[in-house]
């Protein structure tokens, strides 16, 4: 008998994330919930040192959510028509909320091997109105810091690296929450680190520290005394409390999803006509996502292979199915060939740590089963 074979009906039901909470979390929260502080309160202030020490940032401010992380950021230097270069294939908030700060987002062709930023493409896209970059480390795949730190130097940008797929990530020994610049994290369900609706950001300056907590705040620097223009971007200390008792099991969920990422980047690596996304040389892969680009040469088309993947009972995710310049929120846009082609044939296979090795191997035998 198989492996396939050999699977209990249950281990037949594999959902593409892992949401839940421990008893601990769920205990963290309620005590929050009795205290009646529904608000931000001192849970977020410790949820913010907590992190900054995690990730080795001088200063992090907890938000409302990823989206209101960068949205903050780019409020605290963008003027009115400033470019800032972001990759194509990514969440939509990475550069709807460079509009949304008045900034125009400019679409840069993305890696086909890494599914990264193409850091070539960037610099030839740099104008007398690029004031930033904002590389993406997508899926958990870390954006090489050297080279991003060249090219904003040799242009004078600032540097806002979107880390919400990428929580422990790490870069030649060092978190990615410690690069220079801006870093912002999501902690929406689907993360890897979840606490419902939340966001961070961390920086190495204490000015712009100081800045983002009062724009995050309507601008209040004293009560009823607003001294900026701003927004009600705060986070609360249900969310924080729950945050900070994730943290303390990050790096075990971190160990799973490795393991379980290796497991499928050694089992489908052979495969004709399946490409799995290149890790960064000299990385820790956060494996918010495990993605494959299926093409023609592997038998079959995407929707196909989910579709025979979900009758055994594995769940698949697409993320992203078209680049940000073919949004039409975005308006006409020049094409980027390599990045609609790797969104034509993304799939998302499941990679989370609530998996076990035979969840794993079940799923790499089903990939291998669809080929002719």
């Amino acid at each position: 008998m198989n492996q396939m074979e050999n699977m209990t009906e249950a281990t037949r039901n594999i959902s593409i994330a892992e949401i839940s909470l421990t008893e601990a979390e769920i205990a963290a929260a309620t005590e929050v919930l009795r205290s009646g502080n529904l608000r931000q309160g001192p849970h977020c202030g410790a949820f913010e040192e907590e992190f900054a020490s995690y990730v080795g940032a001088k200063h992090c401010i907890t938000c409302a959510n990823g989206s209101a992380a960068l949205h903050l950021v780019y409020m605290t230097f963008l003027e009115p028509g400033d470019e800032v270069l972001v990759p194509s294939m990514t969440f939509i908030a990475t550069a709807s909320m460079v509009s949304a700060a008045g900034g125009v987002p400019v679409f840069v062709e993305t890696d086909r091997d890494t599914f990264l930023m193409d850091l070539d493409d960037a610099e030839s896209k740099v104008t007398e109105r690029t004031r930033a970059i904002s590389p993406v480390h997508l899926f958990g795949n870390v954006v090489p810091f050297e080279p991003v730190e060249k090219l904003a130097s040799r242009h004078d940008l600032k540097v806002v690296w979107d880390a919400s797929q990428a929580h422990g990530a790490r870069y030649m020994g060092r978190d990615v929450g410690s690069g220079d610049g801006f870093v912002t994290w999501s902690f929406y369900p689907s993360k890897n680190m979840f606490v419902g609706e939340g966001g961070m950001i961390a920086t190495g300056s204490e000015e712009f520290a100081h800045q983002l907590k009062y724009l995050k705040s309507h601008g209040q620097t004293g009560k009823y005394f607003h001294t900026m223009p701003g927004l009600n971007y705060r986070m609360t200390d249900v969310e924080a409390a729950i945050g900070r008792e994730q943290l303390k099991r990050l790096d075990d969920m971190l160990a799973i999803r490795r393991r379980n990422g290796e497991m499928l980047k050694e089992g489908l690596a052979d495969l004709e006509g399946l490409s799995v996304q290149k890790q960064t040389p000299k990385s820790d892969h956060a494996w918010h996502q495990f993605g494959v680009v299926v093409e023609k040469s592997f038998g079959c088309d995407k929707e196909t292979f989910r579709q025979r993947l979900g009758e055994k009972g594995i769940a698949t995710g697409i993320a992203y199915p078209r680049g940000l310049h073919q949004q039409p929120v975005f308006g006409e846009q020049p094409a980027l060939p390599v990045t609609e082609e790797i969104c034509d044939g993304i799939v998302n296979l499941p990679v989370h740590h609530g998996l076990s090795e035979d969840d794993v191997m079940y799923v790499i035998d089903a990939v291998r089963g669809l080929r002719p």
